[in-house]
């Protein structure tokens, strides 16, 4: 009994001499590397929000920066070990760009979130035309934007198509140009119906006076004479704008005796004179 006892706890004080220090070295390593990981990432933390980064990718990159530093603290501790990692780091490499390989799109999509969060060609809010979608901008995120359409549809638009196309942000300048057409007849007068049309927008306070809207002859129709009318609004009073002027233009010519014309013909009959 003495003499197992003997072999065991020689056993244990060998390796306890052999690995002893290196088994606290290691704990030591990854004690040590969690408190510097935890300080890392904190002032990395700190540096973004005083960059005033977006918070997405904020959390992403702290994320990352503890992954690295995590994963590099592991190898550290198994080199003190004395586990070989040129291997580990391999087959981490190729992990590494076989996920890569698998993943093709979804880091094309990663990179274009990357771009759209740090460049901002469009953030929350935003009324925009991405990917062939027309909508507001509900979130920006890592991997897709999501955006409301005008019918209140929930649209999910991979980054990577938000970014390889063309952006067009109808929000960006704070204003938009209501493009609206309207008719008088031929006999009608240029100069009266010009005049009622500008008081209308002069009377509607959502119409901004800088930059001045326009109300000019556009063009001499087959059938009427046509005026562009084009006020400046902001975003939100857009489709107001729109239908409160359409009817109030409309209202005002039956008033002010102003024809709106319809497409027609002038039909002439000519009697033939026959001969007996």
């Amino acid at each position: 009994m003495e003499s197992t006892i003997e072999r065991i706890w020689s056993t244990v004080s060998e390796f306890a001499a052999l690995y002893g220090m290196k088994i606290i070295g290691a704990i030591l390593i990854i004690v040590l590397g969690r408190i510097v990981v935890g300080l890392v990432t904190r002032m990395v933390a700190r540096l973004l929000e005083r960059s005033k980064t977006d918070e997405t990718l904020t959390r992403f990159l702290l994320a990352l920066t503890r992954i690295a530093l995590l994963t590099f603290i592991f190898i550290a501790a198994l080199n003190t070990l004395g586990v070989q990692t040129t291997s580990f780091i391999a087959v981490i490499g190729a992990a590494g760009l076989a996920v890569g390989f698998a993943l093709q799109g979804s880091l094309a999509n990663f990179a274009s979130g990357v771009m759209l969060i740090l460049f901002r060609p469009l953030k929350t809010g935003d009324l925009v035309e991405v990917g062939g979608h027309l909508g507001v901008v509900r979130e920006v995120a890592i991997f897709n934007t999501i955006i409301i359409s005008p019918d209140n549809k929930r649209i999910i638009v991979p980054n990577s198509k938000v970014t390889g196309d063309s952006i067009v942000n109808y929000s960006s300048e704070g204003y938009l140009r209501v493009d609206l057409v309207f008719s008088i007849a031929y006999h009608d007068n240029i100069g009266k119906a010009k005049g009622i049309l500008e008081g209308i927008l002069k009377q509607d306070t959502r119409v901004k006076s800088d930059p001045a809207p326009t109300v000019a002859v556009m063009e001499l129709g087959d059938n009427s004479v046509n005026f562009a009318v084009r006020p400046y609004v902001n975003i939100e009073d857009y489709w107001g704008v729109y239908f409160d002027i359409t009817e109030k233009v409309k209202n005002k010519f039956d008033e002010q005796g102003v024809t709106i014309p319809f497409p027609q013909r002038d039909m002439h009959i000519y009697q033939a004179l026959t001969t007996k």
